[in-house]
């Protein structure tokens, strides 16, 4: 009877955590930032000084973890809203993720969408490599764009790859106003 009562609970238990989601989607609107994306969690919300080309930057970050990944969108206001500007903010990106798992910098170019309608180019990266003092293996996939004086960079940052789905239900959630 106690086996029987341990193994009911046991059956019971496995159930229910298999019914807790990992990855609880919610829709995340920052009116600051000018975007809306898709959360799996709960974000936290930071920001960290960088410099790009000498000029001294504030970069804002949306942050949640769910499973073995973190999602994040960082925001950059830019001084101006230049070209040359929008371009070295973006390399500044694109290559400080390269450089965080040792991978060359390669991107292609994608379609970010605008909550209004239509769409703006953006680059695209999936990389893999190790990080950290400890060489831990990363994957990180990307989206980056700029648009008006904000430059955006929209990641995932996973200690294995991720089902497709996750990351389609993120980037398809990305969108600039």
């Amino acid at each position: 009877m106690v086996l029987s009562t341990l193994a009911c609970g046991l059956v019971l238990s496995a159930a229910l955590s298999a019914c807790s989601p990992t990855f609880d989607w919610r829709t995340i609107m920052n009116n600051d930032n000018g975007y809306t994306v898709d959360l799996p969690a709960k974000p936290g919300n930071d920001q960290r000084a960088v410099q790009i080309n000498g000029t001294p930057m504030q970069m804002a970050m949306q942050t949640a973890e769910a499973g073995d990944a973190v999602f994040a969108v960082g925001t950059v206001m830019l001084p101006n809203d230049d070209e040359a500007t929008q371009r070295a903010a973006l390399d500044f990106l694109r290559t400080g993720l390269a450089r965080n798992v040792g991978a060359p910098p390669d991107a292609r170019a994608v379609q970010i969408p605008l909550a209004a309608g239509g769409q703006v180019l953006g680059l695209e990266m999936k990389l893999s490599g190790e990080a950290g003092s400890l060489h831990e293996s990363r994957t990180v996939y990307a989206r980056l764009v700029a648009r008006g004086r904000h430059v955006y960079q929209a990641a995932i940052i996973a200690s294995k790859p991720m089902q497709q789905e996750q990351v389609d239900q993120f980037f398809s959630s990305f969108q600039l106003y």
